[in-house]
């Protein structure tokens, strides 16, 4: 399936994040994201999180901070939009949604497959600035949902 297009405004996430590779995710030991979605609904973020954005109920995961390519280290945060402040800055502009569904973590990991398969077949894209996980609606994140993860820089390279 082809990704859509979608332009969307820029906003705030605020929650906890981690920083880690592909690398590290592919093992159960070692990977850092399974642990940070359990302190996120462990920690109730959702409901304890001060200026969340009423006209948005849903969760994020938020890519960014990348070192460089698919096997280069990543910050991920978990995290609901806020009115104000936030640790990260998800910015305006055009993204490619690949919506995928089914059960979690599945559904997210699939989209994932999607976004790596279509961006190694469309290299004039280059290096992601951010990535979105986005479960539709929040409180479907451990069962089954939609999900979009989203992908900037469409800015075809020269």
């Amino acid at each position: 399936m082809e990704p859509q297009r979608r332009h969307h405004a820029a906003f705030a996430i605020a929650g906890p994040s981690v920083r880690t590779t592909n690398r590290e995710e592919s093992s159960p030991a070692t990977g850092r994201i399974p642990g940070l979605w359990a302190r996120f609904f462990g920690e109730n973020v959702m409901g304890r999180t001060a200026h969340r954005d009423p006209a948005d109920p849903c969760n994020y995961g938020v890519y960014s901070a990348y070192e460089s390519d698919a096997h280069g280290a990543f910050d991920v945060t978990a995290g609901v939009a806020v009115a104000q402040g936030g640790a990260v800055h998800v910015e305006a502009g055009d993204y490619l949604v690949f919506p995928a569904h089914g059960p979690m973590p599945q559904a997210v990991l699939g989209a994932w497959m999607a976004v790596w398969q279509y961006f190694e077949a469309h290299p004039r894209y280059g290096a992601a600035t951010s990535a979105i996980s986005k479960p539709m609606p929040a409180r479907s994140a451990r069962r089954s949902g939609s999900v979009w993860n989203e992908r900037r820089n469409l800015t075809p390279m020269p």
